[in-house]
């Protein structure tokens, strides 16, 4: 990965995410980041850090020559999708293309689903589902909220883990926003030095109701003593697969339509081993391109590491800010991003 490029022009938000609060100017607080402020509400096992985590960083294209992490095989023009949950009764995908707004409602810098009120929140996102609608009219749009549930963070915490729980009401919240919608809901974990093994039983209370799914976010998932922000973290295939199982389990369990899984990725080491990925059958997978930046970077993104190491389905994010940050940059329309191949099938804006 091009760690220079990566790393440019984060110092700003990295004093904020430390508890410098009193640094941040006005610019920074702009800036789209990935965790929940200092008065973030937790549970009982983590007191409130004073930390925010680092804003996503932008989208990085691997040189062609590049080595790193996996091999990169050459894909076919559509990525191969074998989805044996496509034909369950319930199934969302690919019978209907996603578009969720992000974030925290406990911080105005983790995105949209925060920044503003839920009411004008919720009417903008109806604006995005009706130009999608109207983009791909073969193709119905379901609306969801993606929540960041699990916040990784700056400091260790009681925990000693560097994530923060949310409280059981902030998922209840956004639920209850979601219903007024019909919109699906995404828990996303931010596992610091936490395991997925570790956070998905407690997420269980909500993945058994139907219209609830998951995100996992491995920027945040830090191996070898890291500190969230200060290194790009990594998810291994064996790890993603005992997420797929506990969903695929869950579904059987309580009798529901296939759960689908959101992988969020923008550099080669984000995720390792992507041909071990395991798909189930009561489950549907999305990689998802996480990255910022203008569209030609974030085009390049998505070629090589979302097409060219293929699972089933692709997803594509829209910064509000963060991609038009550069002078002259436009966010990708619907048309432009229905443009790419394979169609991205899950849609996020933060």
């Amino acid at each position: 990965m091009n760690f220079k490029m990566i790393r440019k022009g984060t110092t700003l938000p990295l004093l904020c995410a430390f508890g410098l609060l009193s640094a941040c100017t006005s610019e920074g607080t702009r800036n789209e980041t990935n965790g929940a402020q200092a008065a973030v509400a937790t549970t009982s096992s983590d007191t409130p850090a004073t930390a925010d985590t680092t804003q996503k960083v932008a989208a990085t294209p691997a040189p062609a020559d590049s080595t790193a992490g996996d091999s990169v095989a050459a894909a076919p023009a559509e990525a191969p999708i074998k989805d044996e949950a496509a034909d369950n009764p319930g199934a969302i995908l690919p019978h209907k293309r996603i578009v969720a707004y992000y974030g925290n409602p406990l911080s105005k810098r983790m995105g949209i689903l925060g920044e503003i009120a839920p009411d004008k929140m919720l009417a903008r996102l109806d604006g995005e589902v009706k130009a999608w609608q109207a983009a791909d009219p073969s193709t119905p749009v379901q609306p969801a909220l993606h929540l960041v549930f699990v916040t990784a963070q700056g400091a260790p915490g009681k925990s000693g883990t560097y994530r923060m729980r949310m409280s059981d009401h902030l998922a209840d919240t956004v639920i209850a926003w979601a219903a007024k919608r019909n919109a699906i809901v995404f828990l996303d974990i931010q596992i610091g030095r936490s395991t997925v093994e570790a956070e998905l039983p407690r997420l269980e209370q909500w993945l058994k109701l139907p219209q609830v799914h998951l995100g996992i976010d491995p920027e945040f998932a830090m191996k070898n003593g890291a500190i969230p922000g200060k290194k790009i973290g990594t998810l291994d295939a064996s790890e993603i697969n005992y997420a797929t199982n506990f969903l695929n389990d869950i579904a059987v369990k309580y009798n529901l339509p296939p759960k689908i899984l959101v992988i969020h990725r923008f550099t080669q080491r984000m995720v390792t081993n992507y041909k071990n990925i395991k798909l189930r059958p009561n489950v549907q997978f999305v990689m998802h391109m996480d990255g910022w930046g203008d569209r030609v970077l974030k085009k390049s993104t998505y070629l090589a590491y979302i097409k060219k190491e293929p699972v089933q389905y692709t997803g594509f994010k829209i910064f509000y800010y963060n991609d038009t940050k550069k002078p002259g940059s436009k966010l990708y329309t619907p048309k432009e991003v229905l443009a790419l191949n394979p169609k991205p099938m899950y849609i996020q804006y933060q």
